[in-house]
């Protein structure tokens, strides 16, 4: 079986020896680059499963600015991203997950967390269960599991990994109120240092990337969020 691959971009030799060493004793295949053109350089090269990223890297890109363009790539919009950072202010966090980060993590950190947090992003982008649907529809609203494609009236968008997940559990789950704890359990899957402003960060995200559609995904205020449990827009 082929091991999956992490990129890890990080210009500090020794967190770099650390990430590495604990990953591929867990299983993973890793690549590393210290900034933003050998990042590059890699995506180009090969395909990833995962990255690994801090914010603070040499040259004139930093890990933000990196995101972004990772994100604006149809070919690499699906890789999940997490951030590994000394930058603990909530409003690096939030920026963060703004410009798609998939989980972010402060330094100094647990070798032990970190893998079973990339575990977890992994999981999500698993292909569904036989026994699920592999085509969910809301409206002009339509999502492909298999081929992992969303489109809005016939127009494809892309989503990130967490992305997908989240508004495939909010079609699965159409009309039906979600908590924002009860979001954080079933699509983040651990709780580690992930709050509800994070949902709140995708969701808006998500509405944004789905246009016209966006508006079918309702804020319950002070309880949650659902899918507008309606057939068509007749939009």
């Amino acid at each position: 079986m082929m091991r999956q691959k992490i990129l890890i971009i990080e210009d500090d030799p020794h967190i770099l020896k650390l990430i590495q060493y604990n990953l591929e004793k867990a299983g993973f295949e890793c690549r590393a680059a210290p900034g933003a053109a050998q990042a590059f350089e890699e995506l180009e090269r090969q395909k990833v499963h995962l990255i690994v990223l801090d914010i603070m890297l040499p040259g004139g890109m930093d890990g933000f600015e990196l995101c972004k363009e990772i994100r604006r790539k149809p070919a690499w919009t699906a890789i999940p991203v997490l951030m590994l950072t000394a930058r603990a202010e909530e409003i690096d966090r939030v920026l963060g997950l703004e410009l798609g980060a998939d989980d972010y993590m402060v330094k100094p950190f647990s070798p032990r967390e970190l893998v079973l947090r990339i575990k977890a992003i992994l999981r999500r982008g698993e292909p569904a269960a036989a026994s699920s649907a592999p085509v969910l529809t809301a409206g002009q609203l339509t999502v492909d599991r298999e081929r992992h494609k969303v489109t809005v009236a016939a127009r494809e968008i892309q989503l990130t990994a967490m992305e997908f997940k989240l508004l495939v559990l909010l079609l699965e789950r159409r009309g039906r109120l979600q908590s924002r704890e009860r979001l954080l359990n079933d699509v983040w899957d651990i709780d580690a240092d992930v709050t509800t402003r994070t949902v709140d960060t995708h969701i808006k995200r998500l509405r944004q990337k789905l246009g016209k559609m966006g508006k079918y995904v309702e804020t319950v205020r002070g309880h949650g969020y659902r899918l507008r449990d309606e057939e068509s827009s007749g939009e």
